[in-house]
């Protein structure tokens, strides 16, 4: 048995040690842990004209705006501290994705400082995790450190900075279970 083994590390090019040093690598952070992006967000200087804009070219009705909320109610930090920070939000519902638009008002935030330094633009894309403090931690260990976090109703949000590995932003969110 023990020179069939050998037979076939030497054969697939492997060594001994290298099977031992595979096995005894530490486990590499896991990362998102889902495959499946829900939504695309752009930021805007000007909610309405840009949801007219939107529906007019994609063929759906322009969708009304919301105002996100207080960081009283959302616990909004920014760059690690409380902000203010708040926008108007507009989603368009497509078959396979959502696009929101975010105009920022408020405080300082990740969606002031794009506005700023980029001008209008796809700002992020979002994927719905499980787990988030989890999730953040692995992405903070893969070099994309958070940017911005709070909540909503019925969850919370994180943005992590991967503009340097990924060129862009990522958003986490995380629904909460409904209470029956």
């Amino acid at each position: 048995m023990k020179k069939t083994c050998l037979v076939l590390l030497v054969a697939a090019g492997l060594s001994a040690s290298t099977l031992w040093a595979a096995e005894t690598k530490p486990a590499q952070p896991s990362g998102l842990g889902t495959r499946v992006m829900v939504q695309v967000a752009v930021v805007v200087k000007d909610i309405e004209r840009s949801a007219k804009a939107y529906a007019d070219v994609l063929g759906v009705p322009v969708p009304k705006w919301e105002l996100t909320d207080s960081v009283e109610k959302a616990h909004t930090t920014y760059r690690g501290q409380p902000s203010k920070a708040q926008a108007k939000l507009a989603f368009i519902e497509l078959q396979n994705i959502v696009i929101e638009l975010i105009e920022p008002v408020g405080g300082p935030s990740t969606w002031r400082d794009f506005l700023k330094t980029k001008g209008e633009g796809l700002h992020h894309i979002a994927f719905e995790v499980k787990d988030m403090d989890k999730r953040i931690a692995d992405l903070k260990l893969k070099g994309l450190p958070l940017i911005q976090s709070g909540d909503y109703t019925g969850g919370r949000y994180a943005y992590v900075d991967g503009t340097t590995k990924l060129a862009l932003i990522l958003e986490l969110l995380e629904n909460f279970p409904e209470k029956k």
